[in-house]
């Protein structure tokens, strides 16, 4: 037997040499590594467990999203899984996730594969002497695709598992071949962390511009959150997960992991540059004889996906921390098509949409969700990725606003003039990109606004580059009264999922009616 190899913080040039010695994919025309991650083309949120000890108890909001897991049956896994990886050629690196030294948590990643270990190169930060503060967490990821657990004896759902265990600072990851798990594993991590830390940890994009001004984007996949963040005339912080501290906001990660689904160079140039060497595809399919990627093609999903470091983005922020927010937007994807493009929240009722998260499922990252796209109300736009109550959440922002006086805007991206297939049509990206504009540049700050009936919520009267007819949902519609109709609907929605939450009556009361 040939003697095990153990390949430590490898460049990710020899990375992609190992990827493809180990035949774990090919490279395509554009130069990025592309493979398959099989059965699981997402995340498998039945899968996703956190071990029930002392300092989870009682401080985890357990149920359907955060399963608990026994001590004992994970330290069976994980002396499991390292047995199994010690017989094996395998990677380590040392990276970390977050960018500010004083928030900071130093990983040791360890893969079975190396095309794995190039997703974590390109989505976490290289550690680098005093990038991450002496008395910050050490964590440990392994990461074992090729390892099974079995149902009956480990107590896992199927043969495939991610579970953090906050006492032993260890993500295990097994049988996992979609890569995504292993991010949204950390950002877990960080959003159990950094509220006794005074920072809200959030599942936003963010950019900043010439004159340092801080936008983020809130949004699950596929609302806009990636492309609206990734504007050529702003600087690029981070495309999925931040934090906002006592003094300033700072990426979680170094790199970005978006979606390819129709992508094209006009829509959407930075991502398009960016997929290049060094960068991964994940199920995207190529054509056979030029190696070109095909991103209209979606046989094996339509979560097509592409990994790539944040230095593929020219226009950047350098330092991935930037100052305290001055705008905020919240991205919901409307299928009814009676919000409108854009609304100006109140604090309260910035903190009702926050904790509702209506948007939409569009190709979603979730195995068993299926194809199509439907509505879905997802706590905080991260519903999976966050261990504590909502209301701790929710109280951090409205703490956060006030503290800074950062103006909160609704944004659909979704439909208007009717609902989805029933004869509406989605709003534009320029549209979008528009009223985006005219928020982080203080454009709607002086604007006249008016109360739209039902919502309650401020919307305006005009906002430059956008079809005046377009702002407010009720002079898109043929039918007043199939509008009515409509939104009547989707206000019942949002006060039968708004009962679960336990907040002021101010909160409440923020709420459509």
């Amino acid at each position: 037997m040939d003697q095990i190899q153990i390949f430590r913080n490898l460049t990710p040039a020899a990375l992609i040499a190992h990827a493809l010695k180990n035949q774990e994919g090919h490279l395509a025309a554009n130069g990025a590594l592309t493979v398959e991650t099989g059965e699981r083309t997402g995340r498998s949120p039945k899968d996703r467990f956190i071990v029930k000890d002392a300092i989870t108890e009682h401080t985890v909001d357990w149920g359907t999203v955060n399963q608990a897991f026994e001590p004992a049956k994970f330290d069976k896994l994980y002396d499991e899984a390292c047995a199994y990886i010690a017989q094996r050629n395998h990677y380590i690196s040392d990276v970390q996730v977050g960018a500010d030294p004083s928030y900071a948590i130093s990983v040791e990643m360890q893969t079975e594969t190396a095309w794995q270990h190039l997703f974590g190169r390109c989505l976490f930060i290289e550690r680098s002497e005093n990038s991450v503060a002496a008395n910050r967490p050490h964590w440990k990821i392994l990461n074992v695709p090729g390892f099974h657990p079995d149902p009956a004896s480990h107590g896992t759902n199927s043969t495939g598992c991610v579970i953090l265990n906050f006492t032993r600072k260890i993500v295990l990851l097994c049988g996992m071949r979609y890569a995504g798990e292993m991010k949204k594993a950390m950002f877990s991590v960080m959003n159990f962390i950094m509220p006794e830390e005074d920072v809200l940890p959030m599942h936003c994009g963010a950019n900043v511009g010439e004159s340092g001004n801080v936008a983020l984007f809130f949004g699950l996949s596929g609302t806009g959150k990636t492309t609206l963040s990734s504007d050529p005339n702003r600087y690029l912080l981070g495309d999925d997960e931040h934090g906002w501290a006592p003094k300033g906001s700072f990426n979680f990660e170094g790199g970005c992991y978006a979606k390819c689904i129709d992508l094209s160079k006009e829509r959407e140039p930075l991502i398009w540059d960016a997929i290049q060497f060094g960068s991964i595809m994940e199920n995207v399919i190529l054509n056979p004889e030029t190696l070109e990627p095909d991103y209209h093609d979606t046989r094996l999903t339509q979560n097509t996906r592409a990994a790539y470091p944040l230095k593929f983005i020219e226009k950047r922020i350098q330092a991935n921390h930037a100052g305290l927010p001055n705008s905020v937007v919240f991205l919901t994807c409307d299928l009814y098509g009676v919000l409108p493009p854009v609304a100006r929240l109140t604090r309260e009722q910035a903190a009702y949409y926050f904790l509702s998260g209506y948007t939409a499922l569009v190709g979603s990252t979730e195995m068993g969700h299926g194809s199509g796209i439907k509505t879905t109300f997802s706590t905080c736009f991260g519903a999976p990725f966050f261990p504590r109550p909502p209301k701790a959440y929710a109280d951090l922002l409205m703490k956060k606003l006030d503290q800074t006086g950062a103006k909160v805007y609704l944004v659909n991206t979704g439909w208007s003039g009717g609902g989805y297939g029933k004869g509406g049509e989605r709003f534009s990206i320029p549209t979008t990109r528009n009223i985006v504009t005219a928020i982080v540049e203080g454009q709607l700050a002086n604007a006249k606004f008016e109360t739209l009936p039902g919502f309650n919520f401020e919307i305006p009267a005009e906002v430059p580059g956008v079809d005046a007819q377009l702002l407010d949902p009720r002079r898109t519609w043929k039918s007043q009264a199939d509008y009515e109709a409509n939104a009547k609907e989707l206000i019942e929605k949002f006060q039968e999922n708004f009962k679960r939450f336990e907040v002021s009556q101010a909160v409440k009361d923020a709420g459509p009616k």
